[in-house]
């Protein structure tokens, strides 16, 4: 039984999952408009031309971005920024809510807690990292806007589903939030995208339009999750060539397969 969606020589199952969707992810705190030629209308922090093709910044840094050929460009329009998404923008609680529980773990204390739930589930550590880094940033008081909570932002109803007695306390939020993933990648066969926007937006909507759903947040959500998760496979890959006796973060090769 290997790990799903692992790292190797191959082709990544996200990157390529991620071109899929390049046309509709976009930051809605973009700077620019873009015109596709395909007619629709995207939007973007920035853009450059890298090496004959463009690159449509996510966000204002230069670590994530979208590449297209120049030919599904039409054209730029500048727009003034938006606040980013409230599910980006978690806020913390009072205090009291959990007061005993620090609002950032160590990285060491983080790592070993996903990559326990990760061999429990099947998952990726490099996955869960990437969740946990969109949904909540590492805080483990996080509390978005529409009343999710912790680490891997579950809402109340699911998280009393799932058995989570307090999403406060970390390795609890994480256990539930990976135990939701694996489901959600079982019900999906193993499509990463469906399987995040179920995440994100329920799987009531991802059934409603049997694929992502229409909503902005959803498909930057998923974009976002996406990317965070090939930047940690290169790295580690990286980080394996510099020093192939390395322990990587789990076994090579990815798969949608478990």
């Amino acid at each position: 039984m290997g790990f799903r969606f692992k790292t190797g020589g191959t082709p990544h199952v996200a990157a390529i999952v991620v071109c899929a969707m390049a046309l509709a992810a976009k930051a809605s705190w973009a700077g620019e408009r873009v015109t596709l030629s395909n007619g629709f209308v995207e939007q973007c922090d920035h853009h450059a031309l890298v090496d004959g093709r463009i690159r449509l910044y996510i966000s204002a840094g230069e670590d994530s971005y979208i590449e297209l050929k120049p030919e599904e460009i039409v054209g730029f329009e500048a727009v003034p920024d938006q606040p980013a998404p409230a599910s980006a923008a978690p806020v913390s609680p009072g205090p009291a809510a959990r007061p005993q529980t620090p609002a950032t773990l160590t990285p060491a204390d983080l790592h070993e807690m996903l990559t326990q739930a990760g061999a429990e589930h099947n998952l990726d550590v490099d996955l869960l990292s990437s969740v946990v880094k969109a949904e909540s940033d590492g805080n483990t008081r996080a509390v978005s806007p529409a009343g999710a909570e912790g680490l891997m932002q579950l809402m109340p109803g699911t998280a009393a589903e799932l058995g989570v007695k307090d999403s406060f306390e970390p390795k609890d939020n994480v256990r539930g939030g990976s135990a939701y993933l694996d489901a959600l990648l079982t019900r999906y066969h193993d499509n990463l995208a469906l399987a995040l926007a179920a995440y994100n937006a329920g799987p009531d909507a991802v059934d409603k339009y049997h694929d992502i759903p229409p909503y902005h947040e959803t498909r930057i959500y998923v974009a976002r999750v996406i990317h965070e998760f090939n930047r940690r496979v290169l790295a580690r890959e990286a980080a394996t060539r510099r020093d192939p006796s390395a322990t990587s973060a789990s076994p090579a090769q990815p798969t949608a397969s478990r």
